[in-house]
């Protein structure tokens, strides 16, 4: 059951970080988070800020600089089936495309997408939970079949439940976000909280802080991106496994590389240790198999998720050797 709370709908970014800036306010969107962490008291919340009316935070504009600029408020449907967006940027329109169901895409927003709470069982329900504030984290010996392989720093083992981070990450996109302090700009990469730093916290916004745009760079001319992702079930499920790249091809010679996994830890997981063996080299089949184990050495798994080392070294060594052909 829903609690009580007030309901503010502010037309400007201005007033809408002002009642923010209250005890016990929580910022609406397209609410496809927000409505069940209410219900679930994963939120308490006295106020309800919406900023569903605010112009500026929606569609999709290209910059002088060749890049674009989405607003927060733009839906995942508006992103997956931009011609800007499939043009410059496939992998993040086939990662939007891949989130959830059609109803949750054509509501939900990317700024949201970014946002939203963890979807690990234990924290979703009745149970202790140190990012609840309790003294543990139940998967540690659990049911955690679904639950984190890398980054979880042994702390916290719920992973990051977003198709379009990872994306955002590998195309070394930003967030502009606005807060009582005034504004500034957060790359995506570093938006996201690991365990180690604060297990309470999802990103590094403050409480009455919000995303208002995303901003990607012009991609290089011989950009290769893409997103790919596996799941229990076609429709609805979060990734059991995925991975975003960004290659900057010379010719058949990788330049420049950025590797991002989904569904492996606590925020999109940039492998580095992949990027390592690829850059400067041809993906031929013992360059990609290496890069495939590289992203995965560092992996510890729970007794239930051993599975996801395979699935991973399988997804990435598949979509790299689409990136060769």
């Amino acid at each position: 059951m829903l609690p009580q709370f007030s309901y503010v709908r502010p037309d400007n970014i201005e007033e809408a970080v002002k009642q923010l800036n209250q005890k016990a306010a929580a910022v609406h969107a397209g609410g496809t988070d927000l409505l069940g962490c209410l219900r679930e008291h994963i939120i308490d919340a006295d106020r309800v800020v919406s900023i569903s009316s605010i112009k500026d935070l929606h569609g999709i504009r290209e910059t002088s600089g060749g890049g674009v600029v989405i607003g927060a408020l733009t839906t995942i449907t508006e992103v997956s089936q931009s011609p800007v967006i499939q043009k410059k940027y496939p992998g993040l329109a086939r990662g939007a495309s891949e989130v959830a169901s059609p109803q949750l895409r054509n509501q939900g927003t990317l700024g949201g997408n970014l946002c939203q709470k963890p979807r690990c069982w234990y924290y979703r329900g009745e149970f202790e939970c140190l990012r609840k504030g309790g003294g543990i984290c139940s998967a540690a010996q659990g049911e955690n079949q679904f639950h984190a392989i890398l980054g979880h720093d042994g702390i916290c083992y719920a992973t990051h439940p977003s198709d379009t981070a990872p994306v955002l990450v590998a195309l070394n996109a930003r967030v502009r976000a606005a807060g009582p302090e005034g504004s500034r700009k957060v790359p995506v990469e570093e938006l996201h909280v690991r365990p180690a730093k604060d297990v309470t916290a999802e990103t590094v916004l403050g409480e009455a802080e919000i995303i208002t745009h995303v901003e990607i760079p012009e991609p290089a001319e011989t950009l290769y991106s893409s997103y790919r992702k596996i799941r229990a079930r076609r429709a609805w499920d979060f990734a059991l496994a995925g991975v975003a790249l960004a290659l900057e091809m010379d010719g058949d010679t990788v330049k420049k590389a950025r590797v991002v996994l989904s569904g492996a830890a606590p925020v999109p997981w940039r492998s580095r240790e992949a990027e390592s063996v690829i850059t400067g080299k041809k993906l031929d089949g013992s360059t990609i198999s290496q890069a495939a184990n590289a992203a995965v050495a560092d992996a510890e798994p729970l007794s239930g998720n051993a599975y996801k080392t395979d699935m991973f070294r399988g997804i990435i060594e598949e979509e790299l050797e689409a990136a060769r052909d």
